[in-house]
């Protein structure tokens, strides 16, 4: 058995632990109740620094302009909340973030006005004024109140997001349907600007609208019959990829003044124009890994391109040209390609009217390599050079079954019977005819 006093020393230690606990949960508990009163008194929600509930404000509005200066998130709850002005959202380092789809707001603002505008507070007095660190998520922008299977858009409403002078903005899980104007308008957000993972639909302008920006990705995005899918003009490094493109009103996808871009593995059908359109000194931009299905206007055109590439596409059943160049490009390759109807095995998916497909097309073009595409089952011919053309050459390639609309059939592959364009060392089959075209 200890001595005695060994318990009473025992004892002693654990009252001496006991009152230094309770002490310390008497200060913790007095600090605490005093940063609540002081965020009582100040009128702030007892939440924690920057973490903004929506619900406990008088407006969305109120909401975020209660982002402090460092920053903050705001989180709206489910609910329709119907606008008679835009939401501004001036603040850096700041995150808006809805419940989902269940999050819906609805633009019933002056025509032409945006749903969402994120910008400078002193944009107008400072027009070099700009934001960093800005994301949208889990939203859903509506132009009008309309079911959800509408196709009808408010043509009074401007564009459901526009930013201005943002730098590394960040767009994601949002849906944007039925505005007047674009879907999503970047207007000078020039650093590393992301739209990703976004359902941009029945828009009358462009889904995505870019307007000077560097470094840009746009990547697994559903975009439906808006006017384009895609508009970025003067602009530098686009990374557009992995995106769903379908039944858009005008072209696809439109780039202009731009350069060192890629535009692959999207998925690009039925646009009432055609499927990509370079223009306006665009310059070392690949087209790669894309297909281009059933585009009305026609596959790929390069109106205004210099040095860029169109590599590895499927383009099935497109109306017009698959490949259009005109005479202010050059310095272009076409290769690895394929060009195709609905042929399978020995018969066709698609009766003899819809059953349509084309090649190249080049009016005054100069210096273009072809080699090592398919192309079979054409209404005309493969490739067709017209024009002040100059260096051709075409090399390498299948073609079978071409011409097969053709009124006054060409050369399988027309180009100019000049020194400096040269085809040779191409597989060209005689088109046949029966149930076995192989």
């Amino acid at each position: 058995m200890a001595p005695r006093g060994t318990h009473f020393c025992r004892k002693a230690r654990w009252l001496l632990a006991t009152m230094v606990v309770a002490l310390s949960l008497l200060v913790l508990s007095s600090w605490s109740a005093s940063v609540t009163g002081q965020a009582e008194k100040k009128g702030e929600s007892p939440q924690a620094a920057g973490v903004i509930d929506a619900a406990l404000y008088p407006s969305l509005q109120a909401a975020l302009d209660a982002i402090p200066a460092s920053g903050g998130v705001v989180r709206l709850p489910p609910g329709i909340y119907k606008l008679e002005r835009p939401l501004i959202l001036a603040r850096s380092a700041s995150r808006l973030e809805g419940a989902g789809p269940a999050t819906i707001l609805v633009n019933l603002c002056p025509p032409g006005e945006p749903t969402l505008i994120i910008r400078p507070a002193d944009l107008r007095e400072n027009p070099k004024a700009e934001l960093w660190r800005v994301e949208i998520t889990g939203l859903r922008l509506q132009g009008e109140p309309s079911p959800p299977e509408a196709k009808s858009s408010n043509p009074s409403s401007g564009p459901g997001i526009l930013a201005q002078n943002v730098n590394e903005l960040f767009i994601h899980g949002v849906t944007i349907d039925h505005h007047g104007g674009h879907g999503i308008h970047l207007a000078n957000c020039y650093e590393n600007p992301r739209i990703i993972g976004c359902a941009i639909s029945y828009n009358r302008g462009a889904g995505i609208a870019i307007d000077g920006g560097h470094d840009i990705v746009v990547a697994n995005n559903q975009l439906e019959e808006n006017q384009f899918a895609l508009r970025c003009l003067d602009s530098f490094n686009l990374c557009m990829t992995g995106n769903n493109i379908d039944d858009h009103l005008g072209d696809g996808i439109v780039i202009e003044n731009t350069y060192g871009s890629v535009v692959s593995g999207n998925m690009i059908e039925e646009c009432q124009g055609a499927a990509i359109v370079l223009g306006r000194d665009c310059y070392g931009i690949t087209l790669s890994a894309n297909v281009i299905a059933h585009n009305f206007g026609g596959g790929i055109r390069l109106l205004d391109a210099w040095g860029c590439a169109v590599s590895a596409n499927t383009f099935v059943l497109n109306g017009k040209d698959s490949v259009y160049a005109a005479n202010e490009s050059g310095r272009i390759v076409i290769t690895g390609n394929s060009f195709c109807d609905s042929f399978v095995g020995g018969t066709t998916r698609r009766p003899g009217d819809q059953n349509f497909a084309t090649g190249l097309r080049f009016e005054g073009t100069t210096d273009v390599v072809i080699g090592g595409n398919q192309f079979s089952g054409l209404d005309g011919s493969a490739v067709v050079a017209s024009g002040q053309c100059r260096r051709i050459l075409v090399a390498g390639n299948i073609v079978v079954d071409v011409n097969k609309r053709a009124e006054d059939a060409k050369d399988p592959v027309d180009i100019p019977h000049q020194a400096d364009c040269i085809k040779e060392v191409n597989i060209v089959a005689a088109p046949t005819v029966g149930p076995d075209r192989r």
